[in-house]
């Protein structure tokens, strides 16, 4: 089992930046990826991006160049940096983990809003 707890979530006007982190606790050495998806009300949950353990990462076309994520092994930490936020950008967030066994777990999500 992996247990994970994003942070990092507000509101923010457009054009603003945010990090959000994930910390992964339990069996953290059957994770093989870690990512990010987003879920706005009234669509379907989409990835933002994802992350291997050797840190090569793969990212949703419309947050190319905006969003960066990385990945802390020893501290069993997945970050996701968001610049240049926009509207559309807004909604909750959550961590995903993938292990070996293509088991995926879920953090619970916080909610990121982009409104002037």
């Amino acid at each position: 089992q992996v247990q994970l707890v994003e942070s990092g979530g507000g509101s923010v006007q457009p054009g603003g930046s945010l990090r959000l982190s994930c910390v992964a606790t339990g069996s953290i050495e059957e994770i093989r990826l870690m990512g990010w998806y987003r879920q706005a009300p009234g669509k379907q949950r989409e990835l933002v991006g994802d992350i291997t353990r050797n840190g090569v990462a793969n990212y949703l076309n419309s947050v190319k160049c905006r969003f960066f994520i990385s990945r802390d092994n020893a501290k069993n930490t997945a970050y996701l940096q968001m610049n240049s936020l926009e509207p559309a950008d807004t909604a909750v967030y959550y961590c995903n983990a993938r292990n070996l066994d293509e088991v995926n777990y879920w953090g619970k999500g916080t909610q990121v809003t982009v409104s002037s």
